[in-house]
């Protein structure tokens, strides 16, 4: 890897931090409807942390995910300090797990790739949040005893927006990159394939 990649990643992660501070922020303007939050519904950490580990693999995704909150929190009091730990180990897994997995599924076709290492690292890391959650977060917390329940609900029905946009969302931008020629292409012939 050349100094030329590195500082490029590092650029990518400093950009893909900030969203994780100014994304938030913007949703959150956006005013409530009943229960119907935009800034919490979108879960709009995950999209920039889960860009950062697919762009520039699974170490700068990992501090994306760790750093992205901790300066979102400090800057903006988003997540406020009883979530934070937990959201950072969320957005952690899920930079860590992208990136990890992008480098590891070659099947051929770049969106196949995308789309596999996406929803593999977002089920992953719901699934271990939930774990960690359960074992190490929840019984010292006043919210009482974590369920299944409680975790499926959290997780997967209240976030199922946020799910969706990222499932558009994160392709979208990543083949924009490449043609923009901010990011290499996979295979020789990704233009013709995908």
């Amino acid at each position: 890897m050349t100094k030329t990649t590195d500082l490029t990643k590092t650029a990518t992660t400093a950009v893909c931090i900030s969203l994780c501070v100014v994304l938030p922020l913007a949703l959150h303007f956006i005013p409530a409807v009943g229960s119907f939050n935009l800034g919490v519904v979108l879960s709009p950490m995950h999209l920039p942390v889960l860009l950062c580990g697919l762009i520039c693999g699974w170490s700068y995704g990992l501090a994306c995910g760790i750093i992205g909150p901790f300066l979102s929190s400090l800057i903006t009091s988003m997540p406020g300090w009883a979530k934070l730990p937990t959201m950072m180990v969320e957005l952690a897994l899920y930079g860590l797990i992208s990136g990890a997995l992008i480098e590891l599924i070659r099947t051929g076709r770049q969106i196949l790739d995308l789309y596999i290492s996406l929803i593999l690292a977002m089920l992953t890391g719901r699934i271990f949040t939930g774990i960690i959650r359960a074992f190490i977060f929840a019984p010292r917390s006043e919210e009482g005893v974590y369920t299944i329940q409680a975790w499926a609900t959290g997780y997967f029905v209240s976030a199922f927006p946020g799910i969706i946009m990222q499932l558009i969302l994160i392709p979208i931008l990543y083949v924009g990159l490449q043609r923009a020629k901010l990011v290499p292409y996979r295979y020789q012939n990704a233009k013709n394939k995908d």
